[in-house]
């Protein structure tokens, strides 16, 4: 019962790390207001005095003092995603071995996810801008594939009772998701401010969207058990002497 609030966990650490951060950025006068759309006060070219960032994501977390809790949310989201990816795993494997290959595709995508967005929240947007937006986009991308796969075990997997409820939630879910990744992929390199903006909020708009979809495994999460994940430890265990025997 206690595996309940994994899910919720994770969405709120996400969540109000995230705004939190946001607002104090925009306290500072480090980022322009999501509401402001004139771009009067946005910096250009070489420009940082007197002037503020399109708010984005991380952007949000460049500047000291908020760069602190921006790397501290970060790197607790990613990891909390990281044991999130394995728990479900666990959960398949104890329910539906057949889908063993879909999981572990799956899973290798939620892994990758998280170390990219690790490597973004650790590599700060000001001094290593091409790591940071490396991390970001393999992050960015690697979601899109792992929302696709667990929405496709969702329907193929009965794990709760709930799947003819949850499965169009997930569906919408993802396809936004991927629609947003793209108008955002696109409108992020442009120079203007407005479609900056745009971008920012496309950002913010794929946040919650994920949280959403992390949310909506709380039912999943409610018939998680400890020993899912010995049995999944287990099954390495066994699996070893098979390796050193074929090889």
């Amino acid at each position: 019962m206690i595996w309940v609030f994994f899910p919720i966990i994770l969405s709120l650490v996400s969540f109000t790390g995230t705004w939190i951060v946001y607002g104090l950025a925009f306290s500072n006068n480090h980022v322009c207001s999501l509401s402001d759309w004139s771009g009067d006060y946005y910096c250009r070219g070489n420009s940082s005095n007197a002037c503020c960032y399109a708010p984005t994501i991380s952007a949000s977390g460049m500047s000291s003092p908020e760069n602190s809790l921006f790397t501290a949310t970060i790197n607790a989201g990613s990891f909390l995603f990281f044991l999130f990816c394995i728990f479900h795993h666990a959960h398949l494997m104890e329910r539906h071995a057949c889908y063993s290959l879909l999981s572990k595709t799956a899973l290798v995508f939620g892994v990758i996810s998280s170390l990219g967005l690790f490597a973004a929240g650790n590599c700060n947007l000001d001094y290593l801008p091409l790591l940071h937006y490396l991390g970001a986009a393999v992050s960015f991308t690697c979601i899109c594939f792992y929302t696709i796969l667990l929405t496709a075990l969702t329907k193929k997997c009965v794990l709760t009772g709930y799947e003819k409820v949850l499965y169009p939630l997930r569906v919408v879910s993802t396809v936004v998701q991927i629609i947003v990744t793209i108008c955002y992929t696109v409108l992020f390199p442009q120079e203007e401010y407005f479609y900056k903006h745009i971008s920012a909020i496309f950002e913010w708009m794929l946040s919650v969207n994920l949280e959403l979809f992390e949310l909506s495994y709380i039912t999943e999460f409610f018939f998680f058990s400890s020993f899912m994940i010995s049995n999944l430890l287990g099954r390495r265990e066994e699996e070893k002497p098979l390796i050193l025997t074929m090889s």
